[in-house]
């Protein structure tokens, strides 16, 4: 029986033992993430000066997205996803010790760090649609907002807060030692989660029979597009993390020679997300409960164009440290709303497919503005993706504003199966 099936138990304990396992493996693995976030750049940043070359990092981790996310999506619904996480988190496990030991013997090229990242955006494709696919299985149906929260909180606090100072320092105090703890903590992580009880799906959401790989990808797209709100949030995403990642793929760049960071200072600045991110998934729950998420997701366009306008005019870290505070607000706050809204939306049969899909829309978005980004700061300079970015939001504002009308989180929409293809 799943979990939203169960009647929800009073006190703390009511998440459950297995959600806390999933917790606390999230934190463990948000705090190797968070230390590979900073040290990547920098690694990379250390080999070159070349905009297009430290974006083309970040591109080459995202670039799976775009060419697996939605195979992920079939596969996340078809084979065991417990078993499939450990065994995803050893494997990006190996990858990492690999990376760790070329830096280690100085063998480390521009090259070799595109092949790591590229393998590790793969398995993060699995990995992480897994993980949310699982999540409405884990803890009662009326907890997800309070759980997607927690986990929001605990990203921030681990992956923003704490990790990103720490990547920063174990860079410089040895830069195979940064990617070494990110290793151990993909290991530590599997393990975790390996020791959940096993929650077999219900008889109504398991398929029932095995259909084409080609039939299954449809059938999720159609799920997500079936539903006006996940097809506008999703399309709005795409387009907000083109814009975002166009800018925040040479940070690293524009950090050191716009606002005068060394790599300490660079990590720092990263902590405001984290400061923002805390406070807006405090009060994230709150907030949807008194306003809306149509009105939270609204501020958050205006957030955005404000933020990318802000990082282009500025010279100063403290006023791009207060503008990503109040970017780190936004962001939590965005993310538990949308998420709560497309668990409750989607029958778990579906989970990892509309997952999927939408993590194209999302990451394959990043991907491609990471890819556009070094190429603007190469030809027009550093602050030209913000100028781009602050502009392009203005418009998606607009586009988006009537759609995110029918946003709710309070009450559950019922689920949309769309008909068998044929």
């Amino acid at each position: 029986m799943r979990a939203r099936d169960r009647a929800p138990q009073a006190g703390t304990a009511k998440l459950g033992a297995d959600f806390h396992k999933l917790w606390t493996a999230s934190a463990i693995s948000n705090l190797g993430d968070g230390v590979g976030s900073v040290a990547g750049p920098l690694l990379v940043a250390s080999l070159t000066a070349d905009p297009a070359l430290v974006a083309g990092a970040a591109f080459a981790g995202q670039l799976p997205w775009l060419l697996f996310s939605l195979l992920s999506g079939v596969y996340v619904d078809r084979v065991d996803r417990q078993r499939l996480i450990v065994v995803v988190n050893l494997l990006r496990g190996v990858v990492m010790s690999a990376l760790a030991l070329s830096i280690a013997f100085d063998a480390v090229t521009i090259p070799l760090v595109y092949a790591a990242f590229f393998l590790l955006g793969t398995g993060e494709t699995l990995a992480d649609t897994a993980s949310q696919a699982r999540l409405p299985a884990v803890v009662p149906d009326e907890l997800l907002p309070g759980a997607n929260a927690r986990l929001g909180a605990t990203f921030t606090v681990v992956d923003q807060f704490a990790a990103k100072p720490l990547g920063a320092w174990l860079f410089v105090a040895g830069t195979a030692l940064a990617f070494g703890v990110n290793a151990l903590t993909f290991v530590a992580s599997a393990l975790i989660v390996a020791a959940m009880r096993p929650i077999p799906r219900p008889a109504a959401d398991r398929e029932p029979k095995r259909s084409a790989v080609r039939h299954d990808i449809a059938e999720g797209v159609r799920a997500l597009w079936a539903n006006g709100l996940l097809r506008a949030l999703a399309l709005c995403l795409g387009a907000m993390n083109i814009v975002f990642c166009a800018a925040f793929s040479i940070f690293v760049l524009y950090a050191r020679d716009r606002l005068g960071l060394s790599g300490l200072g660079y990590g720092t600045l990263l902590t405001t997300f984290a400061v923002g991110g805390l406070i807006g998934t405090s009060v994230a729950s709150r907030l949807a409960a008194r306003y809306g998420a149509a009105a939270l997701l609204r501020a958050g366009l205006v957030v955005e164009c404000v933020t990318h306008l802000t990082l282009a005019l500025t010279t100063s870290p403290w006023t791009a440290g207060a503008i990503l505070i109040v970017f780190g607000v936004h962001t939590m706050v965005w993310n538990v709303v949308v998420n709560t809204v497309r668990q409750r939306a989607v029958p778990d049969r579906l989970q990892g497919r509309v997952v999927s899909v939408y993590s194209l829309m999302d990451l394959g978005g990043a991907a491609l503005g990471s890819l556009l980004g070094g190429l603007f700061a190469q030809a027009l300079g550093l602050t030209a993706p913000f100028w781009i970015a602050s502009a392009c939001m203005l418009v998606v504002t607009v586009a988006a504003w009537r759609p995110f009308r029918a946003a709710t989180t309070v009450t559950r929409p019922a689920p949309r199966t769309p008909p068998p293809a044929g």
